[in-house]
């Protein structure tokens, strides 16, 4: 078994430099179609993320009861903190209120009226962040159940339009990916087909002198695997060279942003290497296949 693996290695790479000018066509295309794959996927994950951010900016604002005791307040937010929906809860007094207002009003260039007020009018109040923007309601409710809270911010409509485009963005970026996923197949393919067919007549030959269809099709095997490995190592190599240009012009979007980019250049190289390793396999299995069975 060993020998018959190390034979069709070596037909593979002997197979892979004498139709050279085929497989390099092979190999500038896996290129090619991994750069896009790769760089659709960091796009969509971008998308992702900025929807993860967005949905945790959401907040349920509870303003509550002037004098509402201390003790009344922490056990309402020991609930809400107990909630599987709820990320964060944070208590904000009247005068960090009434201190927000003002630098509002400041950065805003705007004079401040507040002085002339009596007492200070503004509630204190709970803003309690959710997972996500979907979870709105049953925050919602226990809060308009309890009594010490006098308004709850109307958020539902924000929710739904979040939710409605979180939910089309993330369908629609995985079925493009999978139609991005089958061109890519698609072409792979044919490109490897066409080196196969390049071949015809050693196949032939092969077939001829009684050669079986595994001892002819697994070098094929093994030339779309260094196909596909060369393909992601180009790729990777491209990828990191314009990887600091790239992140000097995104970092202001990264930064905005809960994304690790460590995360995705670890899981941008198992997804080309695995993808061009995959594709190249697939794409020669598919294309001997297809010869052999005529």
């Amino acid at each position: 078994m060993l020998a018959f693996l190390g034979f069709s290695v070596q037909r593979a790479w002997q197979g892979f430099w004498r139709n050279a000018a085929m497989s390099l066509a092979a190999t500038a295309t896996m290129t090619l179609m991994l750069m896009l794959l790769a760089g659709f996927w960091v796009v969509q994950a971008g998308l992702l993320a900025g929807l993860d951010f967005a949905e945790q900016k959401v907040q349920v604002v509870a303003d509550l009861v002037d004098d509402t005791p201390q003790t009344a307040i922490s056990d309402l937010e020991r609930q809400l903190t107990a909630m599987p929906e709820v990320r964060t809860v944070d208590y904000v007094s009247k005068e960090e209120a009434l201190q927000r207002f003002r630098d509002s009003r400041a950065a805003q260039g705007q004079s401040d009226l507040t002085t002339f007020l009596a007492q200070n009018p503004l509630p204190a109040s709970l803003e309690v962040s959710l997972w996500r923007a979907s979870d709105y309601a049953p925050v919602a409710e226990l809060l308009r159940g309890d009594k010490n809270v006098k308004r709850v911010t109307n958020i539902a409509d924000l929710a739904a339009r979040i939710t409605t485009i979180s939910e089309f963005l993330r369908t629609g970026g995985v079925v493009l990916l999978g139609i991005v996923g089958a061109i890519v197949l698609f072409i792979i393919i044919n490109t490897i087909r066409l080196a196969v067919l390049g071949r015809a007549e050693e196949i032939e030959v092969m077939r001829l002198v009684g050669a079986s269809d595994a001892f002819i099709r697994w070098p094929f095997v093994f030339e779309g695997a260094l196909v596909g490995l060369l393909g992601a190592v180009l790729t990777l190599s491209v990828l990191g060279a314009a990887s600091d240009p790239l992140s000097r012009m995104m970092v202001d979007f990264f930064q905005i942003l809960p994304i690790r980019v460590g995360t995705i250049s670890r899981d941008v190289a198992v997804l080309v290497l695995g993808t061009g390793l995959g594709l190249g396999v697939l794409g020669a299995w598919v294309s001997v296949r297809t010869y052999l069975i005529r």
